[in-house]
């Protein structure tokens, strides 16, 4: 355990020592110095990160170790070339914003890893989790609370500052689809009409789907937003197939995006500008054109620039490419990276999500399987989005690449995502108890004691309790029982008689041979005192009065 605990901490301060070097060789070429507030901020943000790490080694300690240092590289690389970008434009301080806003996520982390012992809990509050994305989710159509901003209203004003509430409805809705289809898999997998080899889904199985697909042309109807509701209805239908295993919920759910494509496309125009921009990047009146392909033309010829290695840091020209420090990030990286230094991004991008595969591959829990693989593939998908619409492989989104991208929304959810990640790690990677240690032994014993104890506590109870109810059965009241047994004895008495009369009478009347000795031998023997007789009968039915009247006072207690 010391052995990776030292390798833990050697790959952080590795990640931590490549950003602090390239941000002191960007500003060294720039300024010639390097400012005290990145020194100031850049300290504060490694002594949380360096917690953070403490406490989830503390709290979780067989989480992943291998995602944290990835993530903080990433963040740092970001980071340096949004500084970057300040610099030359001269007015801007996204820079330190975006340090201030990983301070604030790394402190929100150590939160959560703090308070989230076992993210099974989470299942427990899925509704409450969809309402809350829901509301995330619609907030911007809140008038005096919402904004639209680059012809998407997707970002509300909280004073000063603006927020972008999908990229937390993201994971809120994450947890309940994780929840809605662990309870509901067996329904789900069931298969209705075969074509070939591919099973379709009943009718009556599709509801949820068409649900969630309304709710996403509904966003991009009101919000205009094609990049979230793609995002939302592709995580769905991915943690769909992970659930249930049948691929055809895989070509459903692309039917659908066919469809709701080529009716956005068709029906929103500003769907249909990104459409044609990508279609015809580089005609003329398209570039020229407003909304059209200028910025996605000018990223490209960022791209080209860089070549194989990359101009260098401080050396290119990145603001020439609108939004360079958010939606377009990705260009200027390869304008002063190059190629060489996108595949490194991409591949410290590969080992998160390899990671994450991997957890859920190993989470034997249901619900954990379906959380990491939808907080995954969310990562997974933006990432795809962004860097393909970059690139002229799909049309732009609108989403911005997780842990890079300027933005304080997008860093801190997509570091609590990482947190989740870690904390569902820690219940997948724990090892298997062993039986056989002295250890697993002690404690088995100490909890069959402890079980044994408690049934003698609750058996001394249940005596306890039986021993009061026979002492109040005992104490009848002591009139009731000798009236009782006086009139017992006299009806007795009355009741003996009788039959010894009875008896005489018809011995008299019909006197026999066969009878007369034993009844001369009978009036030969002594007879008993009769006061003994009495006595005997009137002992036999006060020992049976007392039982009844113990047995009925019993039944009234």
């Amino acid at each position: 355990m010391i052995m990776q605990r030292l390798r833990q901490i050697l790959l952080l301060l590795f990640a931590a020592g490549i950003v602090f070097l390239g941000m002191f060789q960007m500003f060294m070429r720039l300024e010639n110095a390097m400012p005290m507030r990145y020194v100031l901020l850049l300290s504060v943000a490694f002594a949380l990160c360096i917690v953070f790490w403490s406490v989830l080694s503390h709290m979780q300690p067989f989480a992943s170790q291998s995602i944290l240092p990835c993530v903080v590289l990433l963040t740092g690389v970001g980071i340096t070339m949004i500084a970057r970008i300040d610099h030359q434009n001269g007015d801007t301080s996204f820079g330190t914003q975006q340090l201030v806003w990983a301070c604030i996520a790394l402190a929100l982390c150590t939160v959560l890893v703090t308070v989230l012992r076992d993210y099974r809990m989470l299942r427990r509050f899925a509704y409450i989790c969809m309402v809350i994305g829901l509301i995330l989710l619609l907030s911007p159509m809140i008038p005096g609370l919402g904004m639209e901003m680059y012809g998407a209203r997707i970002w509300i004003h909280i004073g000063s500052h603006s927020l972008q509430p999908a990229e937390f409805a993201k994971l809120f809705l994450a947890i309940f689809f994780a929840a809605y289809l662990f309870d509901h898999r067996d329904q789900l997998a069931v298969g209705g009409k075969r074509i070939g080899s591919m099973h379709l889904p009943r009718l009556r199985d599709l509801g949820p789907i068409l649900v969630v697909w309304a709710v996403c042309m509904g966003v991009l109807v009101i919000q205009h937003d094609l990049g979230t509701s793609l995002m939302f209805f592709a995580m769905f239908v991915s943690m769909l197939y992970v659930a249930t295993g049948r691929k055809s919920w895989i070509a459903l759910g692309g039917l659908f995006f066919v469809i709701g494509a080529i009716a956005a496309s068709t029906i929103f125009v500003h769907v249909g500008n990104r459409v044609h921009a990508w279609l015809h990047a580089f005609d003329p009146q398209v570039y020229n054109a407003i909304g059209g392909s200028m910025q996605l033309v000018q990223g490209v010829f960022g791209l080209a620039t860089g070549g194989l290695v990359g101009t260098g840091l401080g050396q290119g020209h990145p603001t020439v490419t609108p939004l360079s420090q958010s939606d377009y990030i990705y260009t200027s990286l390869g304008e002063e990276l190059g190629l060489v230094g996108l595949f490194a991004i991409l591949a410290l991008y590969l080992v998160i999500i390899t990671s994450g595969l991997l957890i859920a591959l190993r989470n034997s829990d249901g619900f954990g399987k379906l959380l990491a693989s939808g907080l995954v593939f969310t990562m997974a998908f933006q990432v795809f989005t962004v860097v393909g619409g970059i690139t002229l492989v799909i049309p732009l989104t609108g989403l911005t690449l997780p842990y890079i991208a300027s933005g304080g929304s997008s860093l801190i959810a997509n570091y609590m995502l990482m947190a989740l990640l870690l904390i569902v790690s820690n219940t997948a990677n724990k090892p298997d108890a062993d039986v056989q240690s002295d250890t697993f032994q002690y404690a088995a014993m100490l909890a069959l004691r402890e079980k044994e104890k408690e049934k003698a506590q609750k058996a001394a109870l249940q005596a306890k309790h039986s021993r009061k109810a026979r002492s109040l059965a005992i104490t009848v009241p002591a009139e009731q029982l000798s009236q009782a047994t006086t009139q017992t004895t006299i009806q007795t008495s009355d009741t003996h008689r009788n039959i010894a009369s009875t008896d005489t009478a018809e011995m008299t009347e019909f006197p026999s041979t066969a009878t007369m000795p034993i009844l001369q031998d009978a009036a030969a023997q002594p007879q008993p005192d009769q006061s003994q007789a009495t006595e005997t009968q009137t002992i036999q039915p006060q020992a049976g009065q007392v039982q009844s009247a113990q047995e009925q006072a019993g039944d009234e207690q």
